[in-house]
């Protein structure tokens, strides 16, 4: 069985450690824990790992975040992937900083990434992996706050909490999305 699981982020150096980035940064964290590496393909980075009877095709889209659906439709036809098999890991300002919920489907919640992915794929009902990056930031400058750096007080959370978004990728695959929800979700 395939599994798509989809880091949302912006390409370059410029946005390698924003927080709008956190989908690739928890991408880099199960690929590196995973001994595997990615590797420049159409659309963006991809890398290949099992878990235990489990395929993992970890996408790291090169289209920037708005057009990401460009890249995850792409990848979902080529390796025939069934939709309830698609996990999106996006960046969430309604939720404290490193706190995880996971989602069976849902809004784009104004996040420009989910919007463009339920375009092009004539649907919402894709799993997601909110990671929540916080909100503290003055009226008016969101696109400031989502595309600034972490604070280094915030760096070594991020550590911690990372790896809790990878235990909770590996549960969903294994256990299923409510068995990862039950478990992750608020903690």
């Amino acid at each position: 069985m395939k599994y798509l699981i989809v880091g949302l982020g912006n390409i370059g150096d410029e946005y390698r450690n924003t927080r709008h980035n956190i989908g690739f940064k928890i991408l880099d964290a199960l690929a590196e824990a995973s001994n595997i590496s990615f590797e420049t393909a159409r659309y963006g980075d991809i890398a290949h790992t099992r878990l235990k009877n489990k395929q993992l095709i970890l996408l790291k889209p090169s289209t920037y975040m708005n057009l990401s659906g460009n890249a995850v439709r792409y990848w979902k036809e080529k390796e025939g992937i069934e939709l309830e098999n698609i996990l999106i890991i996006v960046d969430d300002i309604s939720l404290p900083l490193g706190a995880i919920r996971i989602k069976p489907s849902g809004s784009d919640a104004g996040h420009n990434g989910l919007k463009n992915i339920a375009q092009m794929l004539g649907t919402q009902a894709y799993a997601r992996l909110k990671f929540g990056i916080g909100n503290d930031f003055p009226r008016g400058c969101q696109i400031d706050y989502v595309l600034g750096n972490f604070p280094p007080e915030q760096r070594e959370v991020l550590k911690e909490r990372i790896a809790v978004a990878i235990d909770a990728i590996k549960e969903l695959v294994l256990a299923g999305i409510q068995n990862a929800m039950c478990k992750y979700n608020n903690k």
